[in-house]
């Protein structure tokens, strides 16, 4: 998942006297120019533009969005980092110390949010308690054989997959823990080599749409292309609908959002005594700068705002669902969930008042029967994203990339789900079936996935200030 970073070291130092070589005399602008001069102004397929976004995120929502997800509900994230791989044979685990992650002893957890992985509240769970005693009482004959139990949890777990657009771990696994993610931050780890390159080749090349006339490899960071085809890499998406377009960038813009974690969070010094993470920029320019990447580079970052752009959309359409007055961010401490849940409340708000959101109504909007094919290659196709992420060998990166494609499989489930939303009563357990519902799992995932794509834009504010030193 990581992508293959340059050591700091002497190897490191030739390799910054190499960069400096080919764009000191480069015409073309500043450091800063040739990874950002294209990073402005409208962005495709958006009315919005990058420096709308810039002052938003980084004025208004970034400092409050911090805040809340060091929360206890959303600092615990339950995982399982021990699936075996579902597309090939090879388990070659990382084995940098950077690489692991320490999950949680029981007693670190709040008991709230071991009680309530399938319920939103304490209120709740003794409601649908009364409500089955109640039931039983009226009932005449209430049992159900063991076959008939399976079968109705069969058709829940049917109806709940139906919408999801990742493939949802096991909560009940035995191997799944609950890890903080504060203590275990996404940052270079040090995992690199040919298994990062075998992961983004298998989701570029087998789960992004492409027109049959593409043969050449579709990964934007792949060495063996030649010149060539880097400056048509783009070109093909031109001949793509809409739909097929967006699906790529995406995926293109949460690639972009990692590199950027891991530029700024960058081991520059790892010895005996200290281990210290800072901000790269030599990292940063070999994946974004546009001499070093074949003009791609001032791509990849406009990808990152049209992501951040979808799932901004998605966060103002679920309000409805956080504003129910039984819905709480429950962990059992009352002060803190009703402080959380006004903040939740503020954060959403705030996004909602944005001026230029996505508008998603451009999408699935041709032939019925085409626009319902198409919303179920998103999902076949977003679904096995979601499942490379178990064949990432480092477990942090596992972690954070099983969190962030849970998160945009999230923010796409509730952008195809608006009459559902709309149409949701102020109960906590609605008699539909098709009412709108997110588990604690997808609500964490979505807030800090989003969180990470924030901290990105914010990060790219940091990269400008630095670039703008080297002339």
């Amino acid at each position: 998942m990581c992508p293959e970073p340059a050591r700091i070291s002497i190897f490191a130092f030739l390799l910054a006297v190499v960069l400096a070589a080919a764009t000191s005399s480069d015409p073309s602008g500043s450091a800063a120019q040739r990874c950002f001069c294209q990073v402005t102004g409208h962005l495709d397929d958006c009315t919005c533009d990058v420096e709308t976004i810039d002052l938003f995120n980084n004025q208004k929502l970034f400092p409050k969005l911090q805040k809340l997800l060091e929360s206890d509900y959303f600092r615990y994230y339950k995982v399982n980092l021990k699936k075996a791989c579902p597309f090939w044979s090879e388990n070659s685990h990382c084995g940098i110390k950077s690489c692991a992650v320490k999950p949680c002893d029981l007693n670190e957890v709040p008991i709230g949010l071991m009680s309530s992985n399938s319920k939103y509240s304490k209120e709740a769970s003794e409601e649908l308690e009364d409500c089955e005693k109640a039931g039983k009482l009226g009932a005449i004959d209430s049992s159900l054989s063991e076959e008939t139990r399976r079968t109705l949890q069969e058709w829940n777990r049917h109806d709940d997959e139906a919408d999801r657009f990742c493939e949802a771990d096991d909560e009940q696994s035995p191997d799944s823990e609950y890890v903080d993610l504060l203590l275990n931050p996404e940052r270079f780890t040090g995992y690199k080599g040919a298994e990062t390159w075998k992961i983004w080749n298998s989701i570029y090349e087998e789960n992004c749409f492409k027109p049959n006339t593409i043969k050449r490899p579709l990964n934007p960071l792949a060495a063996d292309r030649g010149e060539d085809e880097g400056r048509s890499f783009y070109h093909w998406l031109e001949g793509l609908c809409v739909e097929k377009r967006a699906f790529f960038r995406l995926v293109s813009g949460l690639h972009a959002s990692i590199n950027v974690h891991l530029s700024a969070r960058y081991l520059l010094q790892d010895n005996w005594f200290e281990q210290k993470w800072g901000h790269n920029i030599t990292e940063f320019q070999l994946r974004f700068d546009a001499n070093l990447t074949k003009g791609e580079g001032p791509r990849r970052l406009r990808n990152l705002y049209f992501l951040y752009l979808i799932e901004l959309r998605a966060l103002s359409k679920v309000l409805p669902f956080f504003e129910r007055t039984s819905f709480l961010l429950y962990t059992g401490n009352a002060i803190q969930d009703k402080n959380n849940k006004n903040s939740l409340l503020e954060i959403l708000d705030l996004i909602k008042s944005f001026p230029l959101h996505f508008d998603e109504n451009s999408l699935f909007t041709g032939d019925q029967k085409e626009a319902q094919k198409l919303k179920d290659d998103f999902k076949h196709h977003f679904r096995n994203i979601s499942r490379i992420m178990d064949c990432v060998g480092c477990f942090k990166c596992r972690l954070w990339g099983k969190l962030q494609t849970q998160g945009l499989g999230t923010a796409l489930k509730i952008l195809f789900s608006e009459k559902q939303i709309e149409a949701m009563p102020d109960l906590e357990f609605p008699d539909s079936p098709s009412s709108f519902q997110l588990s604690r799992q997808e609500i964490v995932a979505l807030l800090n996935a989003f969180g990470r794509i924030s901290t990105s834009i914010k990060e790219l504010q940091t990269f400008r200030d630095l670039l703008s030193r080297i002339q």
